[in-house]
C-alpha cells in the first residue's frame, strides 16, 4: 500500500489460531482478497498489486497464512495445503460478514504462484465468490515438481530429499523444523533452482524494502507442496476466472496455466513474455492493467449469471 495511514492491521479467527491481514477500506463495494506465494509473506507478496487495486476503489484484504508472518500458529515457517485452503474460506467469510465497506455479492480472490493454484481451488468450491485471479499458477506440483528436476544437480537433489525426510521424522516427534530456502542456483539445496526462480527476491524484496522477509520454509512443507494439482479443479470454476499466463514461465509452467485456461468455463487467459516473477519486474504495468480491467468488468459490473463477460485481454494461443 502506499502509506500506512491507508491500511490498518486487522486479524481474523483460522482453525485454533489467528490470522494477520491489511485491511484498506474501498469505496466501491468491491473486494479483493489477496495472499503471497509459497512462502511469501503478504507485504512483499501483494503490497505492488494491492496498492493499485486500492487506488481504483476496491477494499482489499491482504492476510498471512498461519504459521507464516504475522499470523499464529506453529510450527512456524511450516506450509500446510490444506490449512491454507482453510485460511482463504476463514478470510472470505470476515470480509463478507464484518468489513462495513464490502459488499458480500463483491467479493474476489487473488493469488500468485502457490497462492494461484489455491485460487482455483477456492473458486471452484465456494459460491460466495463473484471472481478470482489466478497469476502464474502452480497449478500442478507434479509436473512442476519434475520440471525443477531438470534445472538441478543430482547430489543436490539427494541432499534436499534427506533434508525433507529428516524434517518429516523432526516433526513427528516434535522437533523444530529443519529450513530449506525458497531458491538458489542450481546444485544448492533448495526448493527452487530453476532458472526464473532465483529471480524471486530482486521481484518481491527490491531494495531490500522488506528486511525482515524470511526466504526458507519448513522442509517438510516440499511433499505437500509438490503433490498438491489445483489445476483439476478448473472444470468447476463457475466465476469468471483471469489466468495470467507468462510465456517463458520455468517454475510454475506456462503450459499448465493454459490448460487451466482452457478447462474453466468462463476462464480469460493473458498471456504475456518473461518468466515467473516477470508481473513484478518488467511485465508490471501489462500484468496489473489487465487484472484492473478484469475486477472492473467482473467485480463492479458483473455479467448475467451463467453468461461471460466479454473481455479485452488478448485470447490464449491454443495448442
Amino acid at each position: 500500500m502506499r502509506t500506512s495511514a491507508e491500511r490498518r492491521k486487522v486479524r481474523f479467527t483460522a482453525g485454533d489460531t489467528e490470522c494477520a491481514a491489511w485491511h484498506c477500506a474501498g469505496t466501491n463495494g468491491g473486494c479483493v482478497i489477496m495472499a503471497g506465494g509459497g512462502g511469501v509473506t503478504k507485504e512483499p507478496g501483494t503490497d505492488p498489486f494491492a496498492a493499485r487495486f486500492h487506488a481504483a476503489g476496491s477494499t482489499v484484504l491482504a492476510f498471512d497464512y498461519r504459521r507464516l508472518g504475522e499470523s499464529g500458529g506453529r510450527p512456524r515457517q511450516t506450509v500446510r495445503i490444506k490449512d491454507q485452503l482453510a485460511d482463504w474460506q476463514s478470510a472470505i467469510s470476515f470480509a463478507a460478514t464484518t468489513l462495513p465497506d464490502v459488499d458480500p455479492a463483491r467479493i474476489a480472490v487473488w493469488g500468485f504462484s502457490l497462492s494461484g493454484g489455491h485460487v482455483l481451488r477456492v473458486a471452484a468450491r465456494d459460491p460466495r465468490l463473484a471472481a478470482a485471479i489466478a497469476q502464474t499458477p502452480n497449478a500442478d506440483g507434479p509436473a512442476a515438481s519434475r520440471n525443477a528436476t531438470r534445472h538441478q544437480k543430482p547430489l543436490a537433489m539427494l541432499r534436499l530429499t534427506g533434508r525433507v525426510l529428516r524434517d518429516v521424522a523432526g516433526g513427528l516427534l516434535g522437533r523444530p523444523p529443519v529450513p530449506v530456502p525458497l531458491a538458489g542456483e542450481p546444485g544448492t539445496v533448495a526448493m527452487l533452482t530453476t532458472p526464473d526462480g532465483i529471480d524471486g527476491d530482486r521481484a518481491l524484496n527490491p531494495g531490500n524494502r522488506y528486511p525482515e522477509r524470511q526466504q526458507a520454509v519448513a522442509a517438510r512443507s516440499v511433499f505437500g507442496i509438490a503433490l498438491h494439482r489445483p489445476g483439476r479443479d478448473a472444470p468447476r470454476v463457475r466465476i469468471a476466472l483471469l489466468v495470467l499466463v507468462r510465456d517463458q514461465d520455468l517454475t510454475a509452467l506456462s503450459e499448465l496455466a493454459v490448460r487451466v485456461a482452457e478447462r474453466a468455463p468462463r476462464a480469460e487467459p493473458v498471456r504475456l513474455p518473461g518468466g515467473h516473477y516477470a508481473p513484478f519486474l518488467d511485465q508490471y504495468e501489462p500484468a496489473v492493467e489487465a487484472e484492473l480491467s478484469f475486477l472492473r468488468r467482473h467485480l463492479l459490473d458483473p455479467a448475467p449469471a451463467g453468461r461471460p463477460a466479454a473481455t479485452d485481454a488478448p485470447p490464449v494461443r491454443r495448442s
